[in-house]
C-alpha cells in the first residue's frame, strides 16, 4: 500500500511509523496504557482496513483510521491525544 503525503509525495506504508505515533500519543495518558504489542496490533488493523479500500491512501485516511480503531477499542483518551499529536 502506498501513502500520499501532505506535500504530494508518495511513499510505502510503514506500520512502524503508525506504532510509534500511537505510543507517543499514549505516553502521557493515565489509565490507558498501550503496550508495543497492542500498538502493533492496531497498526495491523489499520493496514488491513485500508488495503481493502485502495492501493494508494492519503495520510489523512491513515490518521482517521487509527483514530477510529483507538476509539473502537475504548482508548478514547489516547485517540484524542493522537488526533492532537497528528495535527
Amino acid at each position: 500500500m502506498k501513502i500520499t503525503k501532505r506535500n504530494g509525495n508518495t511513499t510505502m506504508y510503514d506500520d512502524e511509523k503508525v506504532v510509534n505515533s500511537i505510543l507517543k500519543a499514549n505516553q502521557d495518558i493515565s489509565g490507558e496504557e498501550i503496550t508495543r504489542a497492542v500498538a502493533v496490533n492496531i497498526a495491523d488493523k489499520v493496514f488491513s482496513r485500508l488495503t481493502k479500500e485502495n492501493e494508494i491512501i492519503a495520510t489523512k485516511d491513515v490518521r482517521d483510521c487509527v483514530y477510529e480503531i483507538l476509539t473502537e477499542l475504548n482508548y478514547t483518551k489516547t485517540a484524542k491525544a493522537y488526533a492532537e499529536y497528528k495535527k
